[in-house]
């Protein structure tokens, strides 16, 4: 049983082993985490850098948002009311 458990754990280790240096990837884990670290900096600095983008929307830019906010909500009800309409007049015809 020891021998079998011993075959398997080998086995595991040298597929593990081969993969990994047929991929291109380095065993060391240090080499490999240092890579990410630059990338994880530049994804912290993005974020940063979205709440000081709201932060400078001009009040102008605030009440064109508003404003075509409002005209998007009005153009739904216009929708809405008009397949309502639609489906009423569909109703009445198949009478």
């Amino acid at each position: 049983m020891n021998k079998i458990l011993a075959v398997l754990i080998a086995g595991l280790f040298a597929t593990g082993a081969f993969a990994a240096s047929h991929v291109g990837a380095p065993m060391a884990g240090a080499s490999a985490a240092a890579p990410a670290a630059p990338a994880a900096k530049t994804e912290m600095k993005a974020d940063e850098a979205k709440p000081a983008a709201k932060a400078a929307m001009t009040k102008e830019d605030k009440a064109a948002a508003k404003a075509a906010k409002k005209e998007k909500a009005a153009a739904a009800k216009k929708a809405k009311a008009e397949a309502a309409a639609a489906k009423k007049a569909e109703a009445a015809a198949k009478k």
